[in-house]
């Protein structure tokens, strides 16, 4: 609804509630000078690490040496979750970057695995911090294999009697 201005009835003041369709409200107080909001590396890098565990296919996330320090942090009590291996990030104001290194388990179509990952993580660190992610690099640095690590084990019994 709008009303006319007594001082100047040439012009016209909106005075209806203020719309806020498709504007998150970090970017809306942003905009409108109300404070800042700063999002740190560390949070984009759990949000982005979650999002690419949750597609099937991916074993674990990291090289072969942040993985085995992950595994070492993860027995030491208070030492925190490893949801940062793997992943590293560069974080501006308004938009980030993302690097991940994964091992995929075998059998995964690694085109298309890649792609999940992708759509994942970018819908979920947009979603989660309106931030713009310009780009998802992904590394495959190993693949797992049903019996590495006693996982998938078989009988041990003999063939022969």
């Amino acid at each position: 609804m709008a009303t006319t201005n007594p001082t100047r009835p040439d012009q016209a003041v909106d005075t209806s509630p203020a719309t806020r369709t498709g504007a998150s409200p970090a970017r809306l107080a942003d905009d409108q000078s109300h404070g800042k909001t700063t999002i740190a590396s560390n949070v984009v890098q759990k949000i982005a690490g979650m999002a690419a565990r949750e597609v099937s296919g991916v074993y674990a996330m990291g090289g072969g040496v942040s993985r085995a320090f992950g595994a070492i942090r993860e027995r030491i009590p208070g030492a925190g979750t490893v949801s940062t291996s793997g992943v590293s990030v560069e974080v501006g104001e308004k938009q980030a970057a993302i690097d991940l290194d994964i091992v995929v388990e075998y059998g995964a179509g690694i085109v298309e695995l890649a792609r999940a990952v992708r759509r994942n993580v970018i819908t979920a660190v947009e979603r989660m911090t309106g931030l713009e992610v310009i780009e998802v690099n992904i590394s495959v640095n190993d693949i797992h294999l049903p019996d590495e690590n006693g996982d998938d084990e078989a009988p041990t019994t003999s063939r022969v009697e």
